[in-house]
């Protein structure tokens, strides 16, 4: 119904912000990786989906298409509503996600708050049939066990997932193989 919205943040809140367009406010939500890309007061372009319920009708935007079509694959799992799949874009990043699905760890998509151990794991079998591994995804980050602590270290000190990751991978190549200093350097990163 709503493929994309176009126009000016009047506005914003925790998982959502209000955008002006064509004279109307709409409330959008977003996953915190979108959101952080977004000021009040500046324009933004967001491709959307539209969730109808008997109760409500709730936007959601996305940044880019591969977002979106996360999500909307997410959605079609049984038991998954759009919160729960908003929560896995806001914590987990899409190459973390494949990355989960490719190597069959149950216990990265446990990160993701509402998601136990049996949730995560009919999550992962289904989307090991659903999620695309072409061209057009983008290589996959693979993250050895000393990356997996980092990461855990990195969540511990109140970083999101999606931002360990990408401290990790602004690691110099000739790092230290030892999870302190590799922890050390990464905090370096956000300085």
């Amino acid at each position: 119904m709503i493929a994309c919205l176009e126009g000016r943040i009047l506005s914003r809140g925790k998982d959502f912000i209000i955008l002006m367009t064509g004279g109307v406010g709409y409330k959008v939500y977003a996953p915190f990786p979108t959101l952080d890309g977004l000021d009040v007061e500046h324009a933004a372009f967001l491709h959307t989906t539209l969730v109808v319920r008997e109760d409500s009708m709730t936007l959601f935007g996305f940044a880019t298409v591969p977002e979106q079509e996360t999500f909307d694959i997410l959605l079609s799992i049984s038991g998954v509503g759009p919160r729960t799949a908003l929560a896995v874009l806001s914590t987990l990043s899409l190459d973390a996600l494949r990355n989960a699905v490719v190597s069959e760890r149950a216990d990265i998509l446990t990160r993701v708050p509402g998601i136990g151990k049996k949730s995560a794991q009919k999550i992962l079998l289904e989307l090991k049939d659903k999620l695309k591994f072409g061209q057009d995804t983008g290589p996959i980050a693979a993250f050895d066990d000393l990356d997996s602590d980092v990461i855990d270290a990195l969540v511990a000190l109140g970083y999101s997932i999606v931002e360990a990751q990408r401290a990790i991978q602004a690691l110099p190549a000739d790092a230290p193989h030892t999870a302190e200093d590799r922890v050390r350097l990464a905090l370096q990163y956000f300085a």
